[in-house]
């Protein structure tokens, strides 16, 4: 597992829950540790090739919407990195990639397509999702007649708050809130249909996005389980939850302990950092059609 990246050379990197990042100048090098959070604390225990499965899971994402809209991808061929790097090929081989340096958007742009997890807790009290007004009478994790569009802050401590169309405009202009709003819904659009094709549901998604040369780029991570929900469609049931493809293995356990949900987490048994990183590879393989590299 890789936890800490120690690329000493590079200098002490800027570190979020999983990826560690560093300047290299005119680009930035992204590292997918495999760092596991829950309840917004990073656990001492990692899952096996968590890291691995965002990054190429990603590529492959930003591969299959490249038409929709650029990326901030520069190269992931680690033979092709800087000579600097090269010492470190073995750690950064199938985590990492080499990208662009973007001024990140201040929102999350989360897509749902289905009524779950706070939307649905939304939902309950007021018939509405992030604001909007939906129909009466929805059940748990039903599919909504179209996609909804529910940006949020960005906290760099905390929870992410939503923000409705008229705060978003006000924060980043009329002409990009709409931007980002049309790219949000065509990219959760495609991959849905095309999750659906290989017998999965993608219930909600979050995507972030990025300036470069005056042009919009996604950037971070895409269609991933840490950005999203997944469900399997042959199990699909509404009016109920749904097992998602994700970390709530972990959570689930966390559950079971005597925990205040506050840092430091607890240290996971072998079992169940190794059912996830199998929770991870599954999907993985399920929506590539090939085996994590």
């Amino acid at each position: 597992m890789l936890l800490e990246t120690g690329l000493a050379d590079l200098g002490a990197p800027r570190k979020g829950k999983v990826r560690d990042i560093y300047d290299l100048g005119d680009s930035l090098l992204i590292v997918v540790t495999d760092r596991v959070s829950a309840f917004d604390v990073v656990l001492p225990t990692g899952i096996p090739d968590k890291g691995k499965v965002l990054n190429q899971l990603s590529l492959f994402w930003f591969r299959k919407m490249a038409d929709i809209v650029g990326n901030h991808v520069l190269e992931t061929d680690v033979g092709r990195y800087p000579a600097p790097l090269a010492k470190y090929a073995d750690r950064l081989e199938g985590r990492s990639m080499i990208v662009k340096k973007a001024k990140p958007l201040p929102a999350e742009c989360v897509v749902r397509g289905y009524l779950a997890g706070s939307g649905w807790s939304e939902y309950r009290k007021k018939g509405t999702v992030c604001g909007i007004k939906l129909p009466g009478g929805l059940r748990e994790s039903q599919k909504l007649e179209e996609p909804i569009f529910t940006p949020t802050t960005k906290a760099d401590e905390g929870h992410d708050l939503p923000l409705s169309q008229d705060q978003l405009r006000d924060l980043i202009g009329t002409r990009q809130a709409e931007e980002i709003t049309r790219l949000s819904l065509e990219i959760y659009k495609r991959a849905a249909s095309l999750a659906e094709t290989r017998g999965i549901l993608v219930a909600d998604t979050k995507f972030e996005f990025g300036i470069v040369d005056g042009g919009t780029i996604i950037i971070d991570e895409v269609l991933t389980p840490d950005s999203s929900r997944f469900w399997s469609a042959g199990d699909y049931k509404p009016g109920q939850g749904q097992d998602s493809f994700d970390k709530q293995i972990v959570r689930d356990y966390l559950d079971t302990l005597d925990w205040d949900k506050t840092a430091p987490g607890p240290e996971l048994p072998p079992a169940i950092a190794a059912k996830t990183s199998q929770r991870y590879r599954e999907i993985y393989e399920i929506l590539t059609g090939g085996p994590l590299r």
